[in-house]
């Protein structure tokens, strides 16, 4: 095949002819500083709720702020490249804090220490593994399939960088000669930095101050027992479902309509009667909220439809993945050197020869890594699934944007596939525990990256940026953040640690402490009053005293059991001071997972449920992967996609009946729509939220008691957070600012396209 030499049809912002500052000092270190910031607060984030913050416009919205900081102050002002670089630098250290904190507090649950080298080489070589997979699929996913992957925040983060462009952008954009085009974006500057504004405060006012239910819900009774449908009134998922619109976003939410309107009441139908749990819950079903009976089956199911789905929607990209691969390896051979002189400027990405290089370096590393207790099979496989849910993430980006994309799915799945070929092969006990976590924390990392690589190139390909540079600036975002995020873990634990005296919870606990190697003394508060050291024994039963680790005197005695703080149970130390204990959620279903499988105890039959579920789904002619999302997350987080979508079929359909979009082909009404004035507005929605989100991590984590004394006040005396009727009051807000997305992006002039 002839390599591609040829300039897309689609025309950047910036020309690839024009030459701007790009890859700066000062825009590379502003981006790994703000990427080590917002990667800290994403990994408290996902260890108290399971969810993180998107970074790349936040990040950017500082950039812009900051570089005209330094304009006013006598220093030269950024170009829209240099912004790009800081996004792209910044954006690493959220999904891999995303990663680590779905995976590594796993290793406590299943009875192991978190070792900060095995965690520090988990998010270093999946970082980067993640970027490096994804380089050569960019012509693939960012070029050939840009009419197709939206890639929402990306697109969003492409239009603030965009309205906040400085004089000598615009030139280079060929903007500032002509008085129409200046007007023209004005005008667009205006109507995304108001969405933004309204974002922010709506996002702010909603979840920090206690101003309405974030997610009101209504569950119903017989017929459709323990059915519900319930919503997340946020301006940042509404503005992403406007973005991907109504086809993606009713499929998605389809999904959560099957698992919550079908799923669910079906089995309390069939359950409510029994006596005895049913495995893998640990209760009655009778018993049991909605909620219980998705976290204890429907997450099986899902995640198998999604493993599924992931596979179908690989076979099917592959054509257009190899004709990727093909045209960068290439330039391995004899061609190199007229690649490098035929390719644009817009098109260059790093060498294939380096990729190659780098990704057998990092396979080499995992493979000898003691801390990672890794095999050559077990780096194969990580080789194998990382490439695998790389682009799947990078597809289903595209699709229905990060804040949706199911990474912790993906997780489950490289961790049913890794621990059943450990389970054939034999391996079974504590050292695969490690070795099969240390496969899913590295796919999932990677695979986390590259959908935020994917998005951030998506920025760079409408702006005009060079990818080759976009590369350099996310490696070294990756490598800086994933250094720091290590040690922050560790000492999160350590902080919420509880040395538990084993007189307390078991009495005449004893072992061999000949045979035991390992010492340890205390860490954190506690160790002010105990300096000893002691042998460290992992127990993994619960005969004498409950599992976990402890530390033995030198007579073999129990002395302590360490709680820790990560999905710790004791939550007040002997002195009575208390502490504050992180869940970290999704690493206990990444636990149950290992051991389920490992133990021979999953419930295989629940996964391959959702396998046919996805297997149907293509047989009808339906695209399975975004239905399978749906399946998998909470209605809630799809619902508000559903409404976006919603509003940009009206608003599409209203548009094209004018008489002057009439004679558009449909692939001229799309452009048209997707570069409307609705578009922007939604953008600025996702902006604002995202940011908001930040505001909320501070109150939450910074300001604990301020944030629980509004809490309690709220649920007292305001009728809109708490209430019998808070549910239908919250949706009052929200219906503004949907109605006000609809009323922006209805077109009352000429088509744009």
């Amino acid at each position: 095949m002839p390599p591609e030499t040829s300039a897309p049809a689609f025309k950047p912002y910036i020309p690839a002819s024009a030459q701007l500052p790009e890859f700066t000092l000062r825009a590379l270190v502003m981006g790994v500083v703000l990427g080590m910031i917002f990667g800290a607060s994403s990994l408290y984030l996902v260890l108290k709720v399971g969810l993180t913050v998107s970074a790349s416009i936040p990040v950017a919205v500082i950039a812009i702020t900051f570089f005209r900081l330094i304009n006013k102050l006598g220093g030269k002002d950024s170009t829209i490249l240099e912004n790009s670089i800081t996004q792209t630098a910044g954006s690493a250290g959220e999904s891999i804090a995303f990663g680590l904190g779905v995976t590594m507090p796993a290793i406590l649950i299943l009875g192991f220490d978190l070792e900060i080298s095995r965690v520090a080489l988990v998010a270093v070589l999946g970082g980067l593994l993640g970027i490096l997979l994804m380089i050569p699929m960019r012509r693939a996913m960012i070029v050939e399939k840009h009419g197709e992957l939206k890639y929402p925040e990306g697109t969003a983060c492409a239009e603030v960088l965009k309205a906040a462009a400085t004089d000598s952008s615009r030139a280079a954009a060929g903007e500032s000669s002509n008085p129409h085009a200046q007007d023209e974006a004005g005008k667009r500057a205006a109507i995304i930095f108001g969405g933004f504004g309204v974002g922010l405060l709506y996002k702010v006012i909603n979840v920090a101050f206690k101003g309405w239910k974030d997610t009101p819900e209504v569950v119903f009774g017989a017929p459709l027992k323990a059915g519900s449908i319930g919503a997340e009134v946020s301006p940042e998922l509404l503005g992403v479902g406007y973005i991907i619109g109504p086809k993606i976003a009713s499929v998605m939410a389809a999904g959560g309509v099957m698992s919550y309107l079908l799923l669910i009441p079906m089995i309390k139908f069939f359950g409510d009667s029994l006596s005895v749990p049913l495995s893998p819950g640990v209760k009655l079903i009778s018993e049991m909220s909605p909620h219980d009976v998705r976290s204890a089956y429907v997450l099986y199911i899902g995640a198998g439809a999604v493993a599924a789905g992931g596979l179908i929607s690989l076979v099917r990209a592959m054509p257009t993945i190899w004709r990727s691969l093909s045209a960068g390896l290439s330039g391995l051979g004899k061609g190199a050197a007229h690649l490098a002189t035929a390719r644009l400027r817009t098109d260059e990405d790093i060498p294939m020869k380096w990729v190659v290089i780098g990704a057998l370096a990092i396979i080499a590393v995992i493979t000898f890594a003691t801390p990672l207790h890794m095999n050559l099979l077990g780096a194969l496989l990580i080789l194998v699934f990382g490439f695998l849910f790389a682009t799947v993430s990078s597809r289903l980006t595209g699709e229905i944007g990060s804040s949706s994309n199911p990474i912790s799915g993906m997780t489950v799945a490289t961790l049913l596939f890794t621990c059943l070929i450990f389970l054939i092969m034999g391996w079974t006990g504590g050292q695969y525990y490690v070795t099969a976590l240390s496969v899913g924390a590295i796919v999932c990392i990677a695979s986390s990256n590259a959908g935020t690589t994917s998005q951030d190139l998506k920025t760079g390909y409408i702006l005009g940026a060079t990818p080759r540079l976009q590369q350099y600036a996310i490696l070294a975002g990756a490598l800086s953040s994933a250094l720091i995020l290590g040690p922050i873990l560790l000492k999160l634990n350590d902080a919420g640690t509880v040395y538990v005296p084993a007189a307390q919870v078991a009495p005449s606990l004893m072992t061999d402490a000949s045979k035991l190697s390992d010492t340890a003394q205390l860490q954190g508060p506690q160790a002010e009053q105990d300096k000893g050291t002691y042998k460290v024994w992992h127990k993994s039963n619960a005969v004498g005293g409950p599992a976990g680790k402890y530390l033995v005197d030198n007579a073999g005695r129990a002395v302590y059991l360490v709680d820790p703080g990560i999905n710790g149970a004791y939550k007040k130390r002997p002195d009575g001071t208390e502490v504050k204990k992180y869940d970290a959620p999704k690493a206990v279903l990444m636990s149950y997972i290992i051991k389920g499988i490992l133990d021979q105890q999953l419930p295989w039959t629940l996964v391959l449920f959702g396998v046919m579920i996805a297997v149907v789904l293509e047989m009808a002619g339906i695209p399975s992967l975004a239905f399978a999302v749906g399946v998998y997350l909470p209605l809630s987080s799809s619902a508000p996609l559903f409404v976006g979508g919603m509003i940009r079929w009206l608003v599409d359909r209203r548009n094209n009946k004018l008489e002057h979009n009439k004679n558009l082909s449909e692939e001229e009404q799309q452009a048209a729509g997707d570069s409307g004035s609705g578009t922007l507005l939604a953008s600025g929605y996702i902006a604002g939220g995202a940011l908001g989100g930040i505001v909320i991590a501070f109150t939450a984590g910074i300001l604990t008691d301020f944030d629980k004394k509004l809490g309690d006040w709220a649920t007292v005396h305001n009728p809109f957070f708490e209430g019998a009727n808070s549910d239908a009051l919250s949706m009052l807000p929200y219906a503004l600012i949907v109605i006000a997305l609809y009323w922006i992006g209805r077109e009352k002039k000429a088509a744009i396209a």
